[in-house]
Order: structure tokens, then sequence, then C-alpha cells
């Protein structure tokens, strides 16, 4: 079924145009089909992530065979722009009429559940006249994504002030910057660091990667060898596409295994992988040897080794060093060397927060997510109804927002099965000993932007179901098929329509 501005109320909401949410409004025209929803959408355009950032280059960090949704084979590079991936979504879209459900520029200013009517309220804010306006759903799905979008992280700099350059953070790239023949300096190790420097380093005098410790960075060709070995074989896309995903998630598969049981073999190799590709003189054990393991955090694509390419070309270079203090004509360093640039482009990170940072009321109680405990990393204890899209930090996000989306649209059948109008995570007697865990274990994964934010984000036990698992390749075998009348699922609320009555 289709929204309209006239309607209000929907069996689903969702909220979020990003990748996620749009192959929810997909998944639900797949396997709901008899279920009305709408997409509240708080920018003027869909996408996300990939129409919020525009600094040169964004790319994908995952390949799209895997990123891609799993219902539409994507045809193209596996690591694809920004725009090559708005452009996929749009015409997954108009495939499945999502562009219909769209509600763009409402913003959510906050959401509350009634127990006396099993709905859902969400207050929307219509950004282009300011109005207010409410909306009701029985069921409300959150794929908002994970980070603020209304701020980067940005650490305390001394001498910032100072400066007399340009600075910026990523998240919010000015479109009229000219970088061209002037020094920069970009501060940070992670994929988005990665991505703007060799964008930047044929324009740029000279771009300088300024890293307090190293991250794990490996190249691959952009090309899918299996996928051209299959051209001109006359074989279905869909099929084409499943097998090169195939391919490429038992090659993850494997860089997982070997983390978990040959971390040291995998250390090696990656960083012999990077000597391989840098000059010989080029000092790999200071710059590309990081002090953690493989898979504690995330592993850097880079396609066609175009960073070492440009790190070769010497109009980009690597210093591994602490910042002591901005100064006017650059930054000083706590080695006693100091970096003279035009331009500094903090890519320090990401903002964690739970739920879009938006308050949430339970029969008139504000909500503390850091109290909850996750129910599979879907759902959260004591809050009916609800659902959040939260993907794979290690494989490619979609890869869980698929599985996740599946999941609800069972769980939706399953409530009109039962003729049941909420359905509630509760603990179990046995589970309020339970010791707590952040939401991503920090012993498995713990990159700086988790650490941050940890502690607001909801908990995860012990042992199932509440935890929130981040193996794709225990999860895919466990979450299509797991029981959904576990006896921790309370569904209620059979007479609703006879009292209202």
């Amino acid at each position: 079924m289709s929204s309209t501005e006239q309607d209000t109320h929907f069996d689903v909401l969702i909220v979020g145009a990003g990748v996620s949410g749009v192959g929810a409004g997909c998944h639900l025209r797949r396997e709901c089909p008899e279920k009305s929803f709408a997409i509240l959408e708080g920018r003027e355009t869909f996408g996300g992530t990939w129409d919020l950032f525009k600094f040169p280059g964004i790319r994908s960090d995952s390949d799209l065979y895997t990123y891609g949704y799993r219902f539409r084979p994507w045809q193209g590079k596996p690591i694809a722009t920004a725009e090559e991936i708005k452009n996929y979504m749009a015409e997954t879209m108009e495939e499945y009429a999502i562009n219909e459900a769209i509600l763009y520029g409402r913003h959510v200013k906050g959401v509350s559940w009634s127990s006396t009517e099993a709905l859902w309220s969400i207050d929307v804010i219509e950004k282009a006249s300011g109005a207010s306006r409410t909306f009701t759903c029985n069921f409300l799905w959150m794929n908002q994504g994970y980070f603020d979008y209304s701020k980067g992280y940005l650490p305390e700099f001394p001498g910032l002030d100072d400066y007399e350059g340009t600075f910026i953070h990523p998240q919010h790239w000015p479109q009229d910057l000219d970088y061209s023949g002037k020094k920069m300096v970009v501060i940070g190790s992670g994929a988005t660091t990665v991505t703007i420097i060799p964008a930047v380093a044929e324009t740029v005098e000279h771009v300088t990667m300024l890293q307090r410790s190293p991250s794990y960075v490996f190249s691959s060709p952009n090309t899918s060898p299996i996928g051209e070995l299959m051209d001109g074989l006359d074989l279905d896309d869909q099929l084409v596409h499943e097998i090169i995903r195939r391919r490429n998630l038992k090659d993850g598969e494997q860089i997982a295994w070997m983390a978990r049981e040959q971390p040291e073999a995998l250390r090696k190799q990656l960083i012999d992988d990077v000597r391989e590709l840098l000059p010989e003189d080029f000092d790999v054990d200071t710059h590309f040897n990081p002090s953690y393991m493989p898979w504690e955090e995330r592993l850097c694509l880079v396609p066609d080794a175009d960073l070492f390419k440009a790190i070769s070309s010497g109009k980009a270079s690597v210093v591994t060093d602490n910042i002591k203090r901005f100064t006017k004509n650059g930054i000083q360093l706590e080695s006693g060397d100091e970096l003279e640039t035009d331009i500094v482009v903090a890519a320090t990170g990401l903002t964690l927060c739970p739920m879009g940072n938006i308050p949430f009321e339970v029969d008139g109680v504000a909500v503390d997510f850091s109290k909850t405990w996750t129910y599979k990393g879907i759902m959260y204890s004591d809050l009916p109804n609800v659902a959040w899209t939260f993907g794979y930090i290690r494989t490619s996000w979609t890869m869980r927002s698929d599985l996740i989306a599946d999941f609800v649209c069972r769980l939706l059948t399953l409530m009109d099965e039962k003729s049941a109008s909420s359905v509630t995570p509760r603990l179990r007697p046995e589970d309020h000993n339970m010791q707590p865990k952040g939401f991503i274990d920090e012993e498995d994964f713990s990159p700086g932007y988790m650490r941050r934010t940890m502690d607001l984000l909801p908990k995860q036990g012990e042992h199932e179901p509440w935890v929130n698992s981040q193996d794709y390749y225990a999860e895919c075998k466990t979450l299509p098929g797991c029981e959904l009348d576990d006896g921790v699922l309370i569904y209620e609320g059979f007479d609703l329509e006879r009292k209202r009555a």
C-alpha cells in the first residue's frame, strides 16, 4: 500500500531513507505487501550517508556485491562512488515504488508509545513550513543510522584558534573549497583519510596523512575476476550477483578465521603486502604497523592501491606523531617538527548516538536506552513494537540490514497470525543476573568512535537472545530461522479491537 501526504496512520513507519531504510521499504513490499507504510526522512533527498558526505573521492569501503541489496543485483565495480550508490538506490526505489512512500523534510522530534491504544505517536516538524504534525503507527522501524548527522567527532586541539588556515571536518566539507596548489594535512588513519588522500593528491601541492597510530590498510583491484570470467555467458544478472557475493563473503570469512586462529600470520601478510606497494626506503614499520591485531578495528580497503600510488609519487606522505598544538601556520608535533599547511582536514571520526538522539517515551516515561538490553541487536527490553537496524561493523552493513528486515517481516506476520497488537522483549527471571557488556563488545571490536559513546547505547548480555552478534558468518545461519515465540518476546493486546468497540 502507498502513502500520501494526507495519511497520518500507518501499519509501519520507517525513520530514515538511507540504504537501510530504503531496503526496509523494499522488504515490506516483497514480504508484507498488505502493510501500509511510510518513510520519514529529515533531509530533502534519499541516500543517508551517501548524500550527507561530500568530501573528495567518497566511495564505499565495502564491495557492492555484499553491500548492495541481496534482492537486487549490483552491476559495476566492487568499490563504488557515492553517486553510483545513489543511482543504484534510485533504480531500486523505482522498481519497488519506494519514492511514493517517502515523506522528505520530516524531522522527527520525539516518539511515544501508548499501551492503551497500542500505538506509537511520532511528532514531526515539517522543515519547509515549520509546522508540527503527528503520525501514528502500529510498528516503528528505526533506520536512521547510528551516528550524529549534525556534527562529527572533533577532539580538543590546543591552539586551534591561532591557526590562520582553513580547518574543516569531512562531514561538513565546503563544496566551494579550492585546494589546488595548496598544502593539506589530513588528520586520521581510517577509511575517510585513505579516501581523501589519493583523491586530492594530484591537485594539491602536497598532502600529508597525519596519524597518531596506524591502521591496517590493504589494497585490492577494483574488479571482480569471477565476474569477468562470467562475461559473455548470458547468465541471469541475479545469478551472477549471487555467485560473486558468495565468493566475496567466503573471502571475508577466511580473513575473519585468520584473525581469530592465526592473527600473527594475518598481520604479517597485511604488512608484507604494504611493503610490496611502497618504495624500499619507506618506513612501513612506523606508518603501517598497528599496535593492535587485525579485526580488533576495521581494515581499511584502498582499491587499486591508490593510496600507495599517491605516496610513491611523492605527492602524499605519512607522518606518525602526536599533535602538541596548532600554530599560526600549521601543526606543531610532539617530536618538535612542524607541519606547515594551508588546509587541515580533521578526519577524526563520528559521533555515535542511539536512535538518532530522538527522545522516546513509553506510557509517559522517558526511555534511557543505556538501561535497556538488546534483543538480538534488533529490539530492546520493555520497548513494544520497535526495531532498530544496526548493521555489521566489520562485514558489509547491508548484510545485516537484510537479515534484520527478514526478521521484522516475519515478526509482523506472526503478530497478525496471533492477532497481537504488541510484541515486547522482556527479561526472564534467569536473565536478571546477567553481567552487562557494551552494545558492541570491546573485547571483540574496539575502535575509538565506539569506545567514546558506548555507555549511551543499549547493553547486551551473556547469552541469547540478549546478544548483539557482529559475526555474519554465524548469524546468517541462526537469525533467519530463529524462534519468535521464545518466551522472551511477549505478545499482547489480542482483544484490543473488541475493547475499542
